[in-house]
């Protein structure tokens, strides 16, 4: 695959949780061509999995798309700290539980076409209490989902987001429950 040499870089904004560049590249063919590229830091997500067999996800208002998501829990790596100790932390901080055992089923890009985020998706396992606290700019409610209902849950457009669809159906696979086999778009048009 050809590569695409970057001729010059401009930072556009440099922000709290993102920054925006924009590339001018070379193309394969000849000429050249602008990048727009969103820079983010790593992230986690979990599936967390109690002792019952529900899974633990977070509804919270999300301002991009102006509504209520159910997601798995999920944050951002810090600087110089390892994913496997910001999943913990992102766990005790969102649903106030510390995973007794993390197992990790994936790493992927969110977004290639426009973002540099690498997210590592975390099985969450042997669950105990230990609360640290949430974000302060965050509104968090904890919803409990039983395994069994997971299927319809994706299948009626019940979760919109994508790290939490790649999370419940590797979910789903692991525990031999056969995943949806139509999925609603979740009210999107």
């Amino acid at each position: 695959m050809p590569e695409e040499p970057t001729i010059a870089t401009e930072l556009i904004y440099s922000g709290r949780i993102l920054n925006l560049r924009i590339d001018t590249v070379s193309l394969p063919g000849g000429g050249t061509t602008r990048r727009e590229i969103v820079e983010h830091d790593a992230a986690v997500t979990l599936v967390a999995l109690d002792a019952d067999r529900n899974v633990l996800l977070v509804r919270q208002f999300r301002k991009p798309v102006e509504s209520d998501l159910l997601e798995a829990p999920a944050g951002s790596v810090d600087p110089g700290e390892d994913p496997e100790a910001a999943a913990r932390r992102e766990l005790q901080e969102e649903t106030g539980f510390l995973p007794g055992k993390l197992e990790k089923l994936a790493t992927f890009y969110t977004a290639p076409g426009f973002s540099t985020e690498l997210m590592f998706l975390y099985l969450a396992t042997d669950l105990t209490p230990a609360r640290l606290p949430a974000d302060e700019d965050e509104s968090i409610v904890l919803v409990r989902v039983p395994v069994g209902e997971i299927p319809e849950l994706i299948s009626s457009g019940g979760v919109a987001d994508a790290k939490t669809l790649v999370g419940l159906l590797m979910l789903l696979g692991r525990l031999g429950v056969p995943a949806p086999r139509k999925t609603a778009s979740a009210g999107l048009a």
